[in-house]
């Protein structure tokens, strides 16, 4: 499904309906913003689940980030200002 990644704060989370994911391995810059090559603060990109516990998210330019559901989650794990 086409998805637009929340990256203004690095990529770590995602909320796909009402399920909260997190990034298997996060990426940021060091300074808690998305890594060269991502845009700011959102990337556009495909989200496909692969089960009810895994999501993959790749984009055009060869991205690609893989996020395990967080069982019981009913939010993030941190708000980004």
């Amino acid at each position: 499904m086409p998805f637009d990644l929340y990256t203004h704060c690095g990529i770590d989370e995602a909320r796909i309906g009402s399920t909260f994911f997190e990034a298997e391995v996060p990426l940021s810059d060091g300074s808690g913003n998305p890594p060269e090559g991502w845009d700011n603060p959102t990337h556009r990109g495909t989200m496909t689940l692969k089960s009810e516990t895994e999501a993959v998210f790749t984009d055009d330019a060869g991205h690609e980030v893989r996020f395990r559901a967080r069982p019981g989650a009913s939010t993030y794990k941190r708000i980004c200002a």
